[in-house]
């Protein structure tokens, strides 16, 4: 993995070599945590920390790196010095992924020298911002699907590359059964999921041509995309195939009506005794359409969900902020109208009733509640979990989640008490 340390904003590092010329090296606490959730959040679902603790890994300052920074003739030798040597070694303390979570509480605490702690706060903000906003709405979408499959279709259209890797991830942990992207079901173990474009269609002289090609080429998971011209017209010629033995497990229709469109093809299959033939939807698939399908009993079992997704459509950003609550033993506060912070390094105590989460508590940090230690002097104190363990954190949690705050409309405010 390349270096990741100019994935810096230029103030951490003025900032840091004015902290060293003034004798400021005591030890910091920062805090990441996020002010205020976006209109219609009702949660958040904490996401990150693991690709987070593979970028700290690799933020050393090499000779490429380091040359930059000599010619922009800001920073003295003795400075890029110190970056030569700097590698990350604070402590990490963290909500663990796949928690479910609200405004003002510490997804993440680094502490450490301050100097060090202070470098790193671009790629802490940078990492942790997009998985969590990702896998807040892909939280919502498995609300609104009530069960039904998801797969992750967004690498296309997400915002580069490794947009596309740690949204597939954040997709997979809120929910979603797979992905399309083959890098993060190499890098994960994510399932992959991919049926075929309307192109592949398109070089054949026959809709029911392409079909036979891509069912020989794939007997035991052949999904025939039906709308390139007329979804009806291709249903039926998918359901000649059928009728001759040849397999078919879906039907995918990626334009038009779809509510209309599944209906009619569910009925046709369904009166010649295909109906378990699976509906996959895709094209502009988010929370709000899925539900709206659904109720009005649109009969489709598997949602290709992409760009609204991984882009966040509805809510591109969060106000998330790393902020110093803590400086050689004594709190710090920032008291600017409507950014105040709180002192002190914090621990988060989740409170239920009736097997449901009523109220949560952010007081001093001690041990036993949400926020664990990660890293001590810059190394894991334990591995980290896998994916599919974070996935049933997730689930677990939003099954303790109360009931009126899974709405998708609705903007309620959990309690988060300060104390």
């Amino acid at each position: 993995m390349p270096s990741t340390a100019l994935l810096t904003d230029l103030y951490e590092l003025t900032m840091a070599q004015a902290y060293l010329e003034a004798g400021k090296q005591g030890r910091a606490v920062f805090s990441l945590f996020v002010r205020e959730l976006p209109p219609r959040r009702n949660f958040l679902v904490a996401c990150g920390l693991e690709p987070l603790v593979r970028a700290l890994e690799n933020f050393k300052f090499g000779k490429e790196e380091l040359s930059y920074l000599k010619s922009l003739g800001l920073f003295k030798d003795w400075f890029l010095d110190y970056l030569e040597e700097y590698r990350f070694k604070g402590d990490l303390y963290a909500i663990p992924e796949g928690r479910i979570v609200f405004q003002k509480e510490p997804l993440l605490q680094v502490e450490g020298p301050l100097p060090e702690v202070q470098i790193v706060e671009t790629l802490v903000i940078n990492t942790l911002h997009y998985s969590t906003l990702v896998a807040s709405k892909a939280a919502r979408c498995y609300i609104a699907s009530g069960g039904k499959t998801l797969i992750d279709f967004g690498l296309r259209r997400a915002h580069g590359p490794d947009a596309g890797l740690h949204g597939a991830r954040a997709c997979y942990i809120a929910g979603f059964a797979g992905t399309s992207n083959l890098l993060a079901g190499k890098e994960y173990a994510l399932p992959v999921f991919g049926t075929m474009a309307h192109s592949f269609v398109m070089v054949f002289e026959e809709e029911e041509e392409a079909f036979r090609a891509f069912a020989k080429s794939f007997p035991d998971r052949a999904v025939l995309l039906i709308d390139t011209y007329d979804a009806v017209e291709g249903a039926k010629r998918a359901l000649k195939l059928m009728r001759e033995g040849v397999k078919v497990v879906g039907l995918r229709i990626d334009s038009g009506g779809v509510e209309k469109l599944s209906k009619q093809v569910k009925k046709i299959f369904q009166e010649s005794n295909f109906g378990h033939i699976k509906i996959v939807v895709s094209g502009g698939v988010e929370e709000r359409s899925i539900q709206r399908w659904l109720s009005r009993g649109a009969p489709i079992d598997v949602f290709g969900v992409g760009t609204k997704v991984l882009t966040s459509s509805d809510a591109p950003y969060l106000d998330m902020a790393y902020k110093l609550v803590e400086y050689e033993g004594r709190p710090k506060v920032k008291k600017s109208p409507g950014k105040k912070t709180f002192p002190y390094k914090r621990q988060v105590l989740r409170h239920y009733e009736g097997g449901y989460m009523t109220y949560d508590e952010v007081l001093p940090y001690r041990e036993g509640g949400m926020v664990e230690l990660v890293c001590k002097d810059g190394e894991l104190v334990k591995p980290l979990p896998k994916v599919r363990d974070i996935r049933e954190t997730f689930m677990e949690d939003l099954s303790r989640l109360p009931p009126e705050l899974k709405s998708l409309d609705r903007k309620l405010k959990y309690r988060v008490l300060l104390v």
